[in-house]
């Protein structure tokens, strides 16, 4: 729920600027965002005891020099009681920034480490075959086998050793 109501509110941001303008904004929710990482920060945003023009004024704080339209699109939310939604708003803000700009990280899971110049040969034969610029990390996890995901472009491309063990052995026994 949060999530479409994020997605309306960065439609309203977005409409009619450019890269620049709409990548300043997303830097400036951005520092804003972190702060939701403290625990006393959300506890004040949540609190019914402080005023809501003392929460804007709190959350404009961590501005500095930002445009009068990023100031008063936090006393939008201050003034809907959804504060709370800057984090959704700043994960849309990504995405959309990130299709301006053609320009997508994506993350490579595996069980060990890879080297770098193999993570780079993924990052270029993604970027070649989506026609983007691609960014990969990698993270290394419990999964047995290689699984590649652009969650932004929605493509995941997975490979599983028990999977490929499975699809071998009914394989064999079909042909039996």
């Amino acid at each position: 729920m949060n999530d479409l109501i994020a997605k309306r509110y960065v439609k309203a941001l977005l409409d009619g600027r450019d890269v620049k303008s709409s990548t300043a904004i997303y830097n400036d929710l951005k520092t804003i965002s972190k702060a939701f990482n403290d625990e006393k920060f959300t506890l004040i945003l949540t609190s019914s005891e402080v005023k809501n023009s003392d929460k804007v004024e709190l959350v404009i704080s961590f501005l500095e020099n930002s445009s009068d339209d990023l100031k008063n699109f936090i006393k939008l939310l201050g003034t809907n009681k959804r504060l709370g939604l800057i984090p959704a708003i700043v994960d849309e803000l990504e995405s959309k920034i990130a299709k301006m700009n053609n320009t997508y990280t994506g993350v490579v899971y595996t069980n060990k480490e890879l080297a770098a110049d193999y993570i780079s040969s993924i990052e270029k034969k993604f970027s070649e075959r989506f026609n983007v610029k691609l960014t990969l990390s990698q993270n290394i996890c419990d999964y047995d086998g290689i699984k590649v995901d652009i969650d932004s472009l929605g493509v995941e491309i997975a490979f599983s050793k028990e999977r490929l063990k499975s699809q071998m052995i009914d394989h064999i026994l079909k042909a039996v």
